[in-house]
């Protein structure tokens, strides 16, 4: 044998027993992938009994398909992208969407399959290792095994077939070793592929139930604001500005009469217009900071950080000059989020220390708040991190939460910045 034919040999024994590896490490989601076939089962069967549970339901399920994804992803040396968005709604509603996702029929059909085949490939390449040299030593030893006994499907009733079958047989067990092993795995790993990743039709079809959602939710959003402001204005300035032309109008009335008196509605007046230029500089800054205007974002989150009452560490790269400065939209979504999040921090974390990082790339800035609180932060119980979401939605953006018990929470951000 030539040292490049045993060179080529080894190589390919190398990549069977890698192969073999991977069949035998898809078993951690081949056998849940099996057990769960009952309750899967049953659950399909009693679909619309049990529709108030599937959400609940379909969290291990799209937990093992992201291992799975993984995993795959690990063997194919390309990233599998996870298809799911995060729940918006709770109870029926969440169900019914679920229902028409294809995504959930997807890691069903995935589910089976993978549960029915992982096993049987598993045991299949590890069985042709021990395969081989049992079939190879027939001739050795066959003849003190019982009469009429069978090894390898072969039967052993004499020399000629002792000579020859084992070596016909061992030549299959080589070629499924070295052949077919190999692709078991790549094939193992191009099915989660098929299956587990979203398709162009269903990611539009997400992509424009988003839009939708997210549409209606920028609506919904600018709507409050409009609100808020008339709010505002309503009870605040303009209660101020009538209470001092009110002042204004006796003043005039007791002039002649009572100079003393007419002077001392005049002050008031005019503290009245004052306070109503404060609170009229208060919406505008609810509308629009005018320290974005005057010290651009990075200024702005520094005077942020600098008045709250925990230490704030901030990391902030804009990118460089030739960027630019992200839209006037983006950088007031970008302060409100911090704002907001510091806020939270504050009130509600009981975290000693809190850390913001802003990163500017070429059509996204990307915003990191994160403390060292109790965790445990849920967007569904409150309305402040509900309200970043919705913010952040209304410009394309991706809002994501990472808040496990006694572990801090972490707000990332996602801002689509194209200027």
């Amino acid at each position: 044998m030539t040292s490049e034919t045993s060179r080529d040999l080894r190589g390919a024994l190398r990549r069977s027993a890698d192969a073999t590896g991977q069949l035998v490490g898809a078993l951690r989601t081949g056998l849940p992938a099996l057990l769960g076939l009952v309750p899967l089962t049953a659950f399909l069967a009693l679909m619309w009994i049990a529709l108030p549970w599937l959400p609940s339901a379909v969290k291990p399920l799209r937990a093992l398909a992201n291992a799975e994804r993984r995993r795959a992803g690990r063997i194919l040396g390309r990233e599998i992208p996870e298809p799911y968005r995060p729940p918006r709604d709770g109870g029926l509603r969440e169900a019914r969407r679920l229902v028409r996702s294809p995504d959930t029929w997807r890691d069903a059909a995935w589910m089976a399959v993978h549960g029915l085949t992982c096993l049987q490939a598993a045991v299949i390449a590890v069985g042709i290792w021990a395969a081989v040299p049992y079939t190879l030593s027939l001739p050795l030893w066959w003849w003190a095994a019982p009469e009429g006994s069978v090894a390898a499907f072969v039967t052993l009733d004499g020399w000629p077939k002792a000579l020859t079958l084992p070596f016909l047989q061992g030549a299959l067990d080589v070629f499924i070793l070295l052949w077919l092993v190999p692709r078991f795995a790549r094939w193992q790993a191009r099915l989660a592929e098929v299956l587990l990743t979203p398709t162009t039709r269903t990611s539009l079809s997400e992509r424009v139930e988003e839009l939708t959602e997210t549409r209606a939710e920028a609506l919904e959003a600018h709507g409050a604001e409009l609100r808020r402001i008339e709010r505002d204005l309503h009870d605040g300035t303009q209660a101020q500005l009538v209470a001092a032309a009110l002042r204004l109008g006796l003043a005039d009335r007791r002039f002649e009469a009572d100079p003393d008196a007419a002077r001392e509605l005049f002050l008031e007046a005019r503290e009245g217009v004052e306070e109503a230029l404060v609170q009229l500089r208060t919406v505008i800054r609810g509308i629009y900071p005018p320290i974005l205007s005057d010290r651009g974002l990075a200024g702005a989150l520094r005077a942020l950080a600098a008045g709250q009452p925990i230490p704030v560490e901030l990391d902030i790269d804009m990118g460089g000059a030739a960027e630019g400065r992200a839209p006037a939209a983006v950088e007031a979504a970008a302060y409100f989020v911090v704002a907001e999040a510091l806020t939270n921090i504050a009130k509600h974390s009981g975290a000693r220390n809190g850390r913001v990082a802003v990163r500017r790339a070429p059509g996204r800035l990307t915003i990191a708040v994160r403390d060292d609180g109790k965790g445990g932060a849920d967007p569904d119980r409150g309305s402040g991190l509900a309200g970043i979401r919705r913010r952040v939605a209304a410009l394309d953006g991706a809002t994501r939460i990472d808040s496990p018990d006694g572990e801090g929470t972490t707000l990332t951000v996602d801002l689509p910045c194209g200027s």
